[in-house]
């Protein structure tokens, strides 16, 4: 019998929208992007985050003050109630997502694992 796991993986794609996790998410997304000041905070929070990852994956050095700052941001934007309960949301599809993560490599860890012993 033939599987064709895109099949499945697109599925569950439709159920993970479907979630209350994912529905949670979206709700709170919309709700900071209904509040301009909200939004342009956000906006930058997640520009600053970017630049960072892409000097990260170019291999340039991120400097102590860079970090810093975006950890001072990061405080600040947390302290927006909307915006602090987007991350909330955004944090339990994180942990959702790592759960499905892990279920998923289950097959190839314990292949692998069994060669170890």
């Amino acid at each position: 019998m033939s599987v064709n796991l895109h099949d499945y993986a697109n599925e569950l794609e439709k159920v993970l929208r479907q979630s209350e996790e994912y529905t949670h998410l979206k709700k709170m997304y919309d709700e900071v992007n209904k509040d301009e000041s909200a939004q342009k905070m956000f906006e930058n929070f997640r520009n600053i985050q970017m630049q960072l990852q892409q000097k990260q994956m170019t291999g340039e050095e991120i400097t102590q003050e860079e970090v810093e700052q975006a950890q001072k941001y990061a405080a600040l934007v947390q302290q927006h109630e909307k915006i602090g309960k987007l991350m909330e949301a955004e944090q339990r599809m994180s942990m959702v997502i790592s759960d499905l993560n892990r279920i998923i490599m289950k097959p190839l860890e314990e292949l692998y694992g069994s060669m170890q012993q």
